[in-house]
């Protein structure tokens, strides 16, 4: 593993990456090392840092590489290989106020084609729509869109499709483990009802949570919530979060997730809000 190589192209956009071992809690008794390594960004008394955690047990095998490093926009192409040669990419880089990584679908070797890549179709189509040149295209405001994090703004052709009356204040819209954005004026259209709690943060779907509650009586009383995936979703108003300017959409959107869950490293990530 280059961990020196790699080191050296983050602290050319300005970054720092920890390469590290699983660390077991305290209490012991129940831990076990992972069998697959993690990258997230993570905070010590320096800031921010990419932090990648490789098992022992990957360690002989495991191959890191950038495959492109932009230090002028403060982005890189990562790679990261097992002993399996399946090949797993992941953008990291620097939106508005914070570090980011995204795990990005396809067979991507620069940093431009891995943005593309984590663009939905429906983006694509308004791009195509709106004749942006690749300057353009990826810039947070544009003819075509939108952008806040992972989500993207489209706007409505008819503004007449939107029921208004079906309107929703300040809800929010999050990856399923993500910090929610909180959406002024918002609409919810089709879709599947699920459920989540803090005990089940990762979505259920209806038959699965009756059976739950079938089997442990308990669990009624914990504090479910009632969410919607995979809806069309329509926002207008202001787009709030965090770690990110503030959003404003005086008509109606439609409001597309980037295509993150569709990488094999992501696969479990769906489109809750």
């Amino acid at each position: 593993m280059n961990a020196k190589l790699v080191e050296k192209q983050f602290a050319r956009m300005g970054a720092r990456i920890k390469i590290t071992r699983p660390e077991p809690p305290r209490d012991q008794r129940w831990w076990s090392e992972p069998n697959d390594y993690s990258l997230d960004v993570q905070e010590d008394r320096y800031g921010e840092q990419f932090v990648l955690t490789v098992p022992a047990a990957l360690e002989e095998e495991f191959e890191l590489g950038v495959l492109q490093s932009r230090p002028d926009a403060k982005h890189l192409l990562l790679m990261a290989r097992k002993n399996d040669g399946i090949i797993d990419r992941f953008l990291c880089g620097h939106d508005e106020r914070e570090w980011f990584v995204a795990a990005v679908p396809g067979a991507v070797s620069t940093v431009a084609d891995a943005m593309e890549s984590l663009k939905p179709t429906g983006v694509h189509i308004a791009q195509a729509r709106a004749g942006l040149n690749g300057k353009t295209r990826n810039k947070r405001k544009n003819k075509a869109f939108r952008r806040q994090g992972e989500w993207f703004f489209v706007p409505v052709e008819s503004q007449s499709v939107v029921d208004d009356e079906s309107t929703l204040f300040w809800e929010p819209i999050a990856r399923s483990g993500g910090k929610p954005h909180m959406v002024e004026c918002l609409v919810r259209e089709d879709g599947e009802t699920v459920y989540m709690c803090r005990e089940y943060p990762r979505p259920l779907r209806k038959r699965v949570y009756k059976a739950l509650l079938r089997g442990n009586p308990k669990a009624r009383r914990w504090n479910w919530e009632v969410r919607r995936m995979n809806a069309r979703v329509y926002a207008r108003g202001r787009i709030r979060h965090p770690d990110h300017n503030t959003v404003t959409l005086h008509e109606w959107h439609e409001v597309l997730m980037n295509t993150e869950n569709k990488s094999r490293t992501m696969s479990n990530v769906a489109f809750i809000d």
